[in-house]
């Protein structure tokens, strides 16, 4: 019998919230970040998990960053907001609902604003909202440990990117295993 807080591939979801260029001067570390976002969007792919992207106000913020712009695939859709939440952007809630999506996997920024805003309001909807620590990041880190805190507090489950794909695999058996490993090494 498998945890009810362990991902199920046929129900998981991959998040991506507001990772736009504006942000890469302000965030330390903003790179590191970016990288294991690629990673999961990699993995995600691999694994066949729908992919939703926001945008914060693109016109003043820019958009997603290319790093993570070209390995996204063709058919994803960048989501235009102005809410803070993900969950108020225009057609993010048909994005979801029309599948059996039981697990958010999310990652972006900022934590303390977006992040946290999206993921309270995933837990009202009856989302698991798994947190990929990893990929998870403020202007200030003391905001990013706040909201990470939050989050968890709150319902929110921790998680990392690597942690999410071996999770989802469940079996070193799985197809897409050696493609998964050479990701993350």
């Amino acid at each position: 019998m498998q945890h009810p807080n362990i991902l199920e591939l046929p129900r998981s979801a991959l998040l991506i919230i507001d990772m736009q260029e504006a942000f890469r001067a302000s965030i330390k570390d903003f790179d590191k970040f970016v990288q294991r976002i690629v990673v999961a969007a990699k993995g995600a792919q691999l694994l066949k998990l729908p992919i939703v992207v926001t945008e914060q106000y693109p016109k003043g913020l820019g958009h997603t960053v290319a790093e993570i712009a070209e390995v996204l695939p063709a058919d994803v859709a960048l989501l235009e907001k102005t809410t803070f939440s993900s969950c108020g952007a225009q057609h993010f809630a048909e994005k979801l609902p029309q599948t059996d999506i039981k697990h958010v996997l999310v990652c972006g920024i900022e934590a303390h604003i977006c992040v946290n805003q999206t993921v309270h309001d995933l837990l009202a909807a009856g989302y698991q909202a798994h947190l990929l620590n990893d990929g998870i990041t403020s202007r200030n880190e003391t905001d990013r440990k706040a909201a990470l805190a939050k989050m968890l507090a709150s319902g929110a489950i921790s998680s990392s990117v690597e942690m999410a794909l071996f999770e989802l695999m469940r079996d070193a058996k799985h197809e897409q295993f050696k493609a998964i490993q050479g990701l993350i090494k």
